[in-house]
């Protein structure tokens, strides 16, 4: 008879937890300090301010929805804004909530298949404290710039309007991930644009979430392809 190695194997997932929880330590923490300066060494052209403004001045918080590929500048550029910030239930998810943390955000841990209903209640309680709430459009899973119902949702139940947030930039540095994530590059300019205001009723039908979904969706690919067509793109990819 051959019995199992389990010291082996557990040996190999106590250094495998090791591992994980070591980078959750270090990883976010070097990233933070590294790229306050790489981002903050990039010019900025900020558009839609006056909508910024106009939520700030009714006292109210706004639902920001971005795309996926732009999380990384995203967060640092908002971080001068207090908020909360919707991040994937998922292991890999955890860096991105330690950033957000370390950046000034509060997270709630969540997506349309993890926690969904239970992600969402926090997130409304959130934004009816008057925090900005950030949510990725197109969820942690994509398709890409294809909009999930999410931000509607939100916006329907805390009766604060949505405020889409997108950007470009001329030099930058690709991933290899379903999304293409970009991080522009060193001094390389970046145009960021808040979007102008869409208020979602508070009592929604399917179809109707359904018509405020495509709204949006247009909206956010509208500004997407208009910034990257400032810097002689279509888009990232």
């Amino acid at each position: 008879m051959c019995l199992p190695d389990f010291g082996r194997e557990y040996g190999a997932v106590f250094v495998n937890d090791l591992v994980y929880k070591t980078s959750l330590a270090i990883v976010p923490r070097l990233y933070v300090a590294l790229t306050s300066i790489w981002f903050g060494s990039c010019p900025v052209q900020i558009r839609g301010q006056e909508n910024l403004q106009k939520v700030m001045g009714q006292g109210k918080a706004a639902v920001v929805p971005i795309w996926h590929y732009s999380v990384f500048y995203t967060l640092y550029h908002l971080r001068q804004y207090p908020g909360v910030a919707m991040v994937s239930a998922s292991k890999d998810g955890e860096y991105i909530a330690r950033v957000a943390e370390l950046l000034g955000f509060e997270t709630v841990r969540g997506s349309a298949n993890r926690f969904g209903v239970r992600a969402l209640k926090g997130m409304v309680d959130h934004v009816k404290q008057g925090k900005n709430a950030g949510i990725v459009a197109d969820g942690s899973q994509g398709p890409a710039l294809k909009m999930q119902p999410g931000a509607i949702m939100l916006a329907a139940k805390s009766g604060s309007p949505i405020m889409p947030v997108v950007w470009a930039t001329k030099r930058y540095k690709v991933f290899n991930s379903w999304d293409h994530s970009v991080i522009p590059m060193p001094f390389s300019p970046i145009i960021l644009q808040y979007g102008d205001l869409i208020y979602v009723e508070p009592k929604l039908t399917s179809a109707r979430v359904e018509e405020y979904r495509q709204q949006v969706e247009t909206t956010m690919n509208r500004m997407y392809q208009e910034l990257w067509q400032e810097f002689d793109r279509d888009g990232h990819v």
